[in-house]
């Protein structure tokens, strides 16, 4: 049988053709030919092509009905039971602030964007004050992540208009995300799994990964009487998180946290509960361990024109932070240590690597191969730039 206690196994085509000739010989004899180039053994070769897809189908509908190996759109379906939805594509959104003529209109749509050649347009109409100065809303007009660009980059008036003389971006445009992957949304559910109902710290965790611009979370409670190594307040709790907006931090951890509780933390927002009180809820941003990598690697002739890049988004993956492209991925969870026996497993998973050492440095000047150790407020992130590849063929 296929499908037994130990789960499913599939026949391969070497399986079936094996099965099928004995079939045939129990039928016609011990002395039937099914050898390859006999008639009867082609067309048993045949069938069994066939046979084997429909056995690929078979065990794939297998896997389908589990998260854990689940697919596409199999998986999407899932993701429910687990309480989320994948994270779709999303625009960056953000501010310019333009200089021209005083009173000048300005029609929603105007287009700026980036020396690199990043595009936004304002969202809205706008009147410049007597000053000659505005703020307007801008939305990326390419989806994902790219529209994420830094302060003071926004600066070129692409329709050139000679009441407006110059446009910038004070504060860096964020909310542009890829779509999620398979294995990014797997790990999401398992997550969203391990804080099912309110009041916990796995609960408030959870609600806050549910925030698709929330990198990494986690949450401590201090049940003791006095003050712990975080600052924590006695019989309180902190949530330490990276990415998000303050507001929608701060309403994620009013919805489950237990009553009576105090969420401690550097930054607080007033968020309104049921009753119409004003509750402050408190958090603190997590602080960012910038790693930079050198990869020393030989290389043999399956090693590709773009293997380099290959490497650096490998490694960009587990770690987290920003590829070529500006891609922000989440990489390891808050408070999990940078393990250089794990960087080189992943850079042998490129195709083409012999041999590889990899080090790590927090400066950028001084590396080792000795792994980073990351405290509990704390996550890893590296960036396209930070990881130099030396290749030795």
């Amino acid at each position: 049988m296929a499908l037994d206690k130990n789960g499913f196994k599939r026949k391969s085509y070497s399986d079936l053709v094996d099965s099928m000739s004995a079939k045939a010989k129990e039928k016609f004899g011990a002395d039937a030919n099914t050898s390859e180039r006999s008639v009867l053994g082609i067309i048993i070769r045949i069938m069994a092509w066939f046979f084997s897809l429909l056995w690929q189908d078979t065990e794939d509908v297998y896997h389908s009905a589990y998260r854990k190996t689940a697919e596409g759109v199999q998986l999407d379906m899932l993701l429910p039971y687990a309480g989320i939805t994948r994270n779709l594509e999303d625009f960056a959104y953000g501010q310019i602030e333009i200089i021209g003529t005083p009173n000048h209109f300005i029609e929603s749509g105007f287009l700026t964007s980036t020396n690199n050649d990043i595009f936004f347009e304002t969202l809205y109409d706008l009147t410049l004050d007597s000053e000659g100065k505005g703020t307007v809303e801008i939305v990326a007009l390419d989806i994902g992540s790219i529209g994420n660009v830094g302060a003071n980059t926004i600066t070129q008036i692409v329709n050139t208009n000679a009441d407006i003389i110059s446009v910038n971006n004070p504060l860096r445009t964020n909310g542009g995300s890829e779509y999620e992957t398979d294995p990014e949304a797997r790990e999401r559910a398992d997550i969203t799994v391990e804080g099912m109902g309110s009041a916990t710290t796995a609960a408030i965790r959870t609600n806050l990964l549910k925030i698709s611009s929330i990198r990494a979370a986690k949450v401590i409670e201090n049940y003791k009487d006095v003050v712990d190594q975080y600052g924590t307040p006695p019989r309180s709790i902190q949530a330490f998180v990276l990415g998000g907006s303050d507001e929608e931090i701060a309403k994620a951890i009013h919805e489950k946290k237990a009553g009576g509780i105090q969420p401690y933390g550097t930054t607080y927002v007033d968020v309104t509960d049921l009753s119409g009180d004003v509750k402050q809820i408190g958090f603190t941003r997590a602080n960012e361990v910038n790693i930079f990598i050198k990869v020393r690697a030989t290389t043999n002739t399956s090693f590709t024109f773009d293997g380099v890049n290959q490497i650096k988004t490998a490694l960009i993956r587990y770690v987290g932070g920003t590829d070529a492209n500006n891609n922000a991925y989440s990489g390891l969870n808050m408070g999990d240590d940078v393990v250089v026996a794990r960087l080189n497993a992943i850079t042998f998973s490129v195709d083409g690597i012999e041999d590889v050492k990899v080090e790590v440095s927090k400066d950028g000047v001084n590396y080792d191969d000795s792994n980073v150790v990351i405290a509990l407020q704390e996550v890893a992130q590296t960036h396209f730039k930070d990881i130099e590849v030396i290749l030795h063929v």
